[in-house]
């Protein structure tokens, strides 16, 4: 009998459990094994996991997280880590492997596809920044989550005349932001892909002060960087990303703000009672059950993933375009990044104020 492998890499995100449903519905169906390795890459190098069965399955679309839980393992930094991976795949019998992850998870299996093992990529990322795709379940779901944190939040800030900075998850890109920004009306939208001086921020909320608007709702994308002003250490993990969550860009800008404000003579004496507030939304942008589109976009790429592994069409990615689920260049879709386009920035641009 044949048998896979399939795993979930990285940060999770809603809409994981229904691709992995799809994968081993496709593949039991046409008489195929597929065996889930527990905490990503981590399950591949030690072999820990179990075969799934039908009633492992069932009905977890409707879950967040996933059943296989995740880890940020980077085989390509353990020692003799390709090795290892290979070693479990004999051992189990594989003859191929669905990793379902973002770009690090992805660019792991592109190495080892390069080194001659059958790998299957489903692009998974809240980020939605990665290329060949035109979604990636997990976005819809976060971007609504911080719609409706935005919505509130306004409320808040409106009674007690504050400025809030909300801190969004977008560590290359500024998709969450953008989204979540336009469709909650926040006055201005901060992403890596336009940065944006302090002078250029400072103004839109003084000008909202002058004009008796003395509260600001302020959506920032994790990885924006001011223009003009260089960024200290932070770290990196596993596969060489910056630890932002050492940064504190929300509070840090969110002082800078209040500061700004309170001490600019120029206005009124009001000033002096200006607050500004910052908001990490962090993980709750990954947690909770999906949306009704990324249960179905996580379902239609599990399932097409688990043809590709059928006919046996490895060394390629599933990914949407248009409404029409079809198939990818791996090595294309882990070396080029999907970007907010100006198309899109302009309107944020148009209605900040």
């Amino acid at each position: 009998m044949r048998k896979i492998g399939i795993l979930t890499g990285g940060g999770d995100c809603p809409g994981l459990n229904a691709t992995i449903r799809g994968v081993v519905e496709k593949c039991i169906s046409e008489g195929i094994e597929v065996y889930g390795f527990m905490s990503g890459w981590r399950g591949a190098l030690t072999g820990e996991g179990k075969w799934l069965t039908l009633s492992d399955v069932e009905g977890i679309q409707t879950m967040g997280g996933t059943i296989l839980c995740s880890s940020r393992t980077n085989v390509m930094k353990e020692e003799n880590g390709p090795a290892r991976v290979k070693a479990t795949m004999d051992k189990l019998g594989l003859e191929g492997l669905v990793a379902i992850g973002g770009d690090d998870t992805l660019g792991v299996a592109n190495a080892l596809r390069k080194m001659g093992m059958n790998m299957v990529g489903v692009p998974k990322t809240i980020d939605n920044d990665l290329f060949c795709t035109d979604y990636t379940f997990g976005f819809d779901s976060a971007s609504n989550i911080a719609m409706e944190a935005i919505d509130r939040l306004h409320t808040t800030a409106q009674a007690h005349q504050r400025c809030i900075v909300v801190e969004l998850m977008g560590r290359h890109t500024g998709w969450i932001a953008i989204q979540a920004g336009l469709a909650a009306n926040a006055h201005i939208i901060l992403i890596p892909e336009f940065p944006l001086s302090f002078d250029q921020i400072f103004k839109v909320v003084r000008d909202r002060f002058k004009r008796g608007e003395k509260y600001t709702i302020i959506a920032a994308a994790e990885g924006f960087e001011l223009a003009g002003e260089e960024e200290g250490d932070l770290g990196v993990d596993a596969f060489g990303n910056r630890l932002l969550n050492n940064k504190d860009l929300g509070k840090n800008l969110s002082d800078m703000i209040e500061r700004a404000i309170r001490e600019d003579k120029t206005l009124n004496e009001n000033r002096k009672y200006f607050e500004s507030r910052s908001v990490v939304l962090g993980h709750l942008q990954r947690g909770g059950s999906p949306s009704v589109f990324d249960r179905v976009l996580g379902t239609r790429l599990g399932v097409k993933a688990g043809e590709l592994a059928v006919n046996r069409e490895y060394g390629n990615m599933v990914a949407i375009s248009g409404t029409k689920i079809v198939t990818a260049d791996l090595d294309t879709a882990v070396t080029e990044r999907k970007e907010v386009g100006s198309d899109l920035y302009d309107i944020a641009r148009l209605y900040c104020r």
